[in-house]
């Protein structure tokens, strides 16, 4: 794959630019941020719209344009099911959350636990919220190291320390108000690119094809079936799924994680933070279904045109020059050769009764993909440096680089590195938050001034985007980059989220309750999840059931007797 070739000055000029002016904005516009309200909160002027973009680019990483298409390439639109529970959500909090935080005037969310249950408790929360974001902060940057280690045959060491390094600097700078200021802009570049990049792709498919038959062969490939109404546990993504499981991780992810409650706790107003994630429940499935049509229309481009066995193009190479080169080169003949036969039932017009042909075709290209990452991983085990057989994170680039004009290449890329900027920016953020205001403000030095909680939070956004660094460092690919964030989160997210129900909603059960059933909950989550027994949407459900369940049940047989016992002490003494 012919790929220094595809990046002309006129990319690299565009690509610069809006990165560097990224940084330099966010760092100019918020430089005089000196207290806590300010560096944390915003100083609580944020607009609707400010909000609402702040909220969808935080969620849209890099991982969202790289990752979505591909999984849409190889299985089909069937992933937007994991978004029917978003809407839902952004409803319940909108009614419940965001008035109970603004009302307390809350920095954190788990500032809220502490007058609900104790310190112990929230600092828990905020530590299993630590734990999770600070991982998959260290995935949002590996995931356009890949790419432009891929597009630019660049060290990937050195390209998680670029791309977290840009993304300190006017964190660091500015805090809240640089993550929300930039990110408007991000999110403007984005929509842009996205939209350039689908016209690109429907302008260079043939003459003949329009976007309803290029919508019937994806159809003939299964690609466009959207919904799926089953009740089988093995499918990860069902209406049932994304409603119940997608419900209460959107929950948990909008509700409790600082990464997102710090965009809204920036509204100038209850209205102006609840108009600002209505806006985000209303576009956010209309835009995760736009981008994996681009994906699948992207494997209708392949259709008409040459396409790898592998879009990893560093995998390619290293088996090139392995002993497996030759078993390697007869699948690639064999691939070719079906891709002809495909092309061929296609410019003779596509008919419906052919569909059974080409699925019989498509499942025969499948186990050739599947028996060339075998190779593929072979050769990792030989290899002195790592190699992914998984190429779902690949495909988008690889069209990218290989079938747009300069410029619109550069631009593109601009977009994925927007992406992963705004969201690594985000979860710095909060994370400099929490450790900030739940533990170091609260458990390690009180009452200083704002000055000194505004410089811990500072070095605290440095340290986070150091440990950010490093795990992106030791990151591997996983099934698909997008579904290891959201494994990440399902884990943890259930029992923070359950924690808050208790709170908002169970009035009976106290701290010690809850502090414990969290406690056995996260154990019982790990387990189950090692152990596979459910689909990973399916563990934020059970993390907030059993905490719930759990927390009160201790409250009844273990400490309602002592609270009976010790009241009973206090009148006694009395």
């Amino acid at each position: 794959m012919e790929i220094e070739s595809k990046l002309h000055l006129v990319d690299w000029i565009i690509l610069s630019v809006t990165l560097i002016f990224i940084v330099v904005y966010g760092t100019h516009v918020t430089r005089k941020n000196t207290n806590v309200k300010e560096y944390i909160k915003g100083g609580n002027d944020s607009k609707w719209w400010t909000i609402g973009l702040s909220v969808m680019a935080t969620q849209a990483s890099a991982i969202t344009f790289l990752s979505t298409p591909g999984q849409a390439f190889h299985s089909g639109m069937g992933f937007v099911q994991f978004y029917f529970g978003l809407p839902i959500a952004m409803i319940i909090i909108c009614l419940v959350f965001i008035p109970i935080y603004h009302k307390l005037k809350v920095y954190t969310a788990y500032e809220f636990l502490e007058g609900r249950f104790d310190l112990k408790t929230r600092s828990l929360a905020a530590i299993l919220f630590l734990i999770q974001r600070g991982l998959a902060a260290g995935i949002t940057i590996f995931a356009p190291a890949i790419i432009l280690s891929a597009v630019l045959d660049w060290d990937l060491l050195s390209l998680n320390i670029i791309i977290g390094f840009l993304v300190i600097i006017y964190t660091v700078s500015g805090g809240t108000k640089a993550v929300n200021v930039t990110q408007k802009q991000q999110m403007v570049i984005i929509f842009v690119g996205m939209m350039l990049a689908f016209f690109m792709i429907m302008s260079q498919l043939p003459s003949n094809i329009t976007f309803t038959n290029a919508l019937e062969i994806a159809g003939a490939s299964d690609k466009m079936e959207v919904l799926d109404f089953s009740f089988d546990l093995s499918n990860r993504y069902t209406v049932w799924t994304g409603i119940l499981g997608g419900t209460f991780l959107m929950l948990s992810y909008f509700g409790t994680d600082q990464s997102q409650v710090q965009r809204y706790l920036s509204g100038k107003s209850v209205r102006e933070s609840q108009l600002g994630l209505i806006f985000n429940g209303l576009l956010k499935v209309p835009m995760q279904f736009f981008i994996l049509l681009i994906g699948v229309m992207v494997f209708v481009f392949y259709q008409f045109n040459p396409s790898p066995l592998n879009f990893n193009p560093g995998a390619n190479q290293e088996v090139l020059k392995s002993e497996f080169v030759s078993e390697y080169q007869e699948l690639e003949a064999a691939h070719i050769e079906i891709e002809n036969t495909k092309r061929i039932i296609f410019a003779n017009g596509f008919q419906t009764e052919e569909k059974e042909v080409l699925q019989s075709l498509n499942e025969k290209d499948l186990k050739l993909k599947e028996a060339a990452k075998r190779i593929i991983e072979k050769v990792n085990i030989k290899s002195t440096k790592k190699i992914e057989s998984n190429d779902k994170d690949y495909v988008f680039i690889h069209f990218i680089i290989n079938n747009l004009p300069r410029g619109l290449i550069g631009l593109l890329l601009a977009v994925i590195l927007s992406a992963a900027m705004s969201s690594t920016a985000s979860e710095l953020n909060a994370l400099a938050s929490t450790s900030a205001i739940d533990l170091y403000k609260r458990n390690v030095r009180q009452g200083k001034s704002d000055t000194h909680y505004v410089k811990a939070s500072k070095w605290f956004t440095f340290a986070w985007g150091l440990i950010a660094i490093s795990v992106a460092c030791v990151a591997n690919l996983f099934d698909n980059l997008i579904q290891l964030v959201n494994i990440i989160g399902s884990i943890f997210y259930g029992n923070v989220l359950g924690i808050f129900l208790l709170a908002f909603f169970i009035k009976f059960v106290k701290g010690n309750a809850v502090f414990t059933a969290a406690l056995i909950t996260q154990v019982i989550i790990i387990g189950v999840f090692l152990l596979d027994w459910f689909p990973y949407l399916w563990l934020n459900l059970l993390g907030c059931v059993l905490v719930m369940g759990i927390a009160m049940i201790l409250q009844f047989v273990i400490f309602s007797d002592k609270r009976h016992k010790d009241e009973l002490a206090n009148t006694r003494i009395q």
